[in-house]
């Protein structure tokens, strides 16, 4: 089939390149020009795993292609995905429909035969039917269909995700809506992964509900890690205690510094406002968002109170910067605020993070020293603070930490070490969640 995929950012690129590799031709239109000229040029503006050689692969095969003109890439398509970008809104929390309404009407103007235009951007309850007032607007004379189905792409495992998926999520009024994703999809139903049909309104709504309620769990686990540290309970076995529960479940039960990235804040944020706007207000979601946003700037305090009180004119040293790992994220990072309350205070900051202290620097304040490992981090620090739980910090030597630094407190907001094998290299040991 051919498809068109509006978009050369995560989602539209991670997409994009899953779909040509599922034997597809697929056209990326993305009008960013520094981004259009790296896609061109065989480089790759994010960092996932396994994408850089998926897209050389299927670019050399003739399957994907990257450009700028609408009209050429969606000349006779079966699909045309919109994969624009849908930040939260400034001043209310809703999600910004500016850029997909503006896809929508830049596609429409320029089509020429029927086809199913395809929203795969998260976007709130009643998008698809505003989509169709665009196009009837726009276009009254053709016939084109509007489907919704929302991307369930975690940063770090995306290409698998899309791949091996837990299920896939079509909103479809009409027919030949459903055949086209049906046969878009065929080879995922092949290996027997789950494909549900729904309405719009309910595929639009599926995603906020799904990464609601996996923010929920996060913020759950974290305020047990706060109980459990003043009761002399241990989270890791509460964890397990309820996550062995097939009701509950495992994932997501993982205590730490509090969610980040580019969906769960924003999208728990919209979550709240489409509740609000039709007339249901979630105030377990209010409370997942006041939570965790309190949770992440009271980070820092931990951070000082564990050493004595005050940062000012001591080196800390900050083992990763992204909101997860296996990412270069940068967004609502937990190490954000940590960061810049520890500066504030007058701590000498030295962070190394694997993959994202590029997009680090323009977002954290001047004077933080950026280091080429973790090692060079912990040189002389009197502190080290774990706030991303990347493998190859796993892998360092307790008595090498020991060695490196000048002090010897460490704060892992991960828990990623043991405390028997911290306190047998001399190391003061904080954790989350433990006693």
């Amino acid at each position: 089939m051919r498809i068109a995929m509006i978009g050369g950012g995560y989602v539209g690129l991670v997409s994009g390149a899953c779909f040509a590799e599922l034997g597809n031709e697929v056209a990326v239109v993305e009008v960013d020009a520094a981004k259009l000229a790296s896609l061109q040029a065989g480089g790759i503006p994010i960092y996932e795993p396994g994408l850089q050689p998926l897209v050389a692969d299927n670019v050399r095969a003739g399957r994907l292609t990257f450009g700028r003109d609408i009209a050429a890439a969606v000349d006779g398509v079966d699909a045309v995905f919109i994969a624009v970008g849908t930040p939260t809104r400034r001043g209310d929390g809703h999600a910004d429909l500016s850029y997909v309404f503006a896809a929508v009407e830049q596609v429409a103007r320029v089509l020429t035969g029927p086809t199913v235009i395809v929203t795969k951007s998260t976007v709130p309850v009643g998008t698809g039917r505003r989509i169709k007032e665009i196009l009837a607007s726009v276009r009254p004379e053709l016939q084109v269909d509007v489907a919704s189905n929302p991307e369930f792409l975690r940063e770090g495992s995306a290409i698998p995700d899309f791949m091996r998926p837990d299920r896939v999520v079509i909103g479809v009024e009409t027919d030949r809506a459903r055949e086209v994703l049906r046969q878009l999809y065929r080879p995922l139903y092949l290996i027997e992964a789950p494909i549900l049909f729904t309405n719009l309104e309910t595929a639009e709504l599926v995603k906020y509900a799904a990464n609601s309620f996996l923010a929920m769990k996060v913020t759950f686990i974290n305020e047990m890690a706060d109980i459990c540290e003043r009761a002399g309970a241990d989270v890791h076995d509460v964890a397990r205690g309820i996550g062995l529960d097939g009701r509950i479940g495992r994932k997501f039960l993982h205590p730490g510094p509090g969610f980040g990235g580019s969906c769960f804040p924003k999208d728990t944020l919209a979550m709240v406002r489409i509740a609000q706007d039709h007339g249901a207000p979630s105030r377990l979601i209010e409370a997942v968002v006041a939570v965790n946003d309190a949770r992440k700037a009271g980070m820092a305090a931990r951070v000082i109170a564990a050493a004595g009180g005050s940062v000012r004119g001591r080196t800390v040293a900050i083992l990763g910067l992204t909101f997860k790992p296996e990412t270069d994220d940068m967004r609502d990072a937990p190490s954000l605020p940590i960061v810049g309350r520890l500066v504030e205070d007058g701590a000498m900051v030295r962070a190394f993070d694997p993959a994202g202290m590029d997009q680090a620097r323009p977002m954290l304040p001047p004077g933080v020293t950026y280091c080429r490992d973790a090692l060079d981090a912990a040189a002389e620090a009197d502190l080290l603070v774990v706030v991303t739980e990347w493998n190859e910090f796993r892998a360092i030597a307790p008595e090498r930490l020991r060695e490196a630094m000048r002090g010897d407190l460490i704060v892992d907001l991960r828990n990623m070490y043991e405390r028997a094998a911290m306190q047998a290299a001399g190391l003061r040991y904080h954790s989350i969640g433990r006693p």
